[in-house]
């Protein structure tokens, strides 16, 4: 079933996510719910926050971009309970997000390109790893959303100032997206 994605402005956006064990009712359904969604919305993540839910499970498909990326042909994978555990500042990129919670709005953010994540895969086998290049770009940005963060958080004052006008068009759903969305009440 194809979900709406919760837009900015949004209380469960702003939440930390909870961490949940393998009971969590309807796990299955869900993650296939999410995949279906990111499908319909053609985006590469999607964290549980974005369909309303203050959980930690983001799913990620990089395969849309194996035209670009070749490494990335057939990525496509749950991450549950993640958490960036220790960023490696010695190098850093800046590269421009979007944000199906945030229509019309990209940016450029810095962000570390390795990072140390800790994970549970969909059968919950537990990962301790180093992740580098674009997929730890695309990790921070979808573990963030876990944290109630999102990336225009990580933008400069005067940058977030220069994006003011479109934050309130967002607030005022004055905005068009090809996929369903549930934007904030006015």
């Amino acid at each position: 079933m194809i979900l709406p994605i919760y837009t900015y402005g949004q209380p469960v956006l702003r939440k930390i996510a909870e961490d949940i064990d393998k009971d969590y009712p309807n796990l299955d359904n869900l993650i296939s719910d999410m995949w279906e969604t990111l499908a319909s919305s053609e985006g590469i993540g999607l964290a549980a926050p974005q369909i309303g839910l203050a959980i930690r499970l983001v799913v990620i498909d990089l395969d849309l971009l194996k035209d670009d990326l070749p490494e990335y042909e057939g990525f496509k994978k749950v991450f549950i309970n993640p958490h960036i555990v220790e960023y490696d500042k010695n190098k850093t990129d800046s590269s421009q997000e979007g944000c199906l919670s945030l229509p019309a709005i990209r940016e450029n953010v810095v962000r570390p390109t390795r990072i140390r994540v800790k994970y549970q895969d969909k059968d919950f086998n537990e990962y301790d790893e180093w992740i580098e290049g674009y997929l730890a770009r695309v990790m921070q940005h979808e573990f963030d959303h876990l944290d109630g963060t999102m990336f225009i958080d990580r933008l400069s004052p005067l940058r977030k100032q220069l994006i003011k006008s479109k934050l309130r068009s967002l607030l005022q759903g004055r905005f068009r997206t090809s996929y369903k969305v549930k934007p904030p009440r006015k």
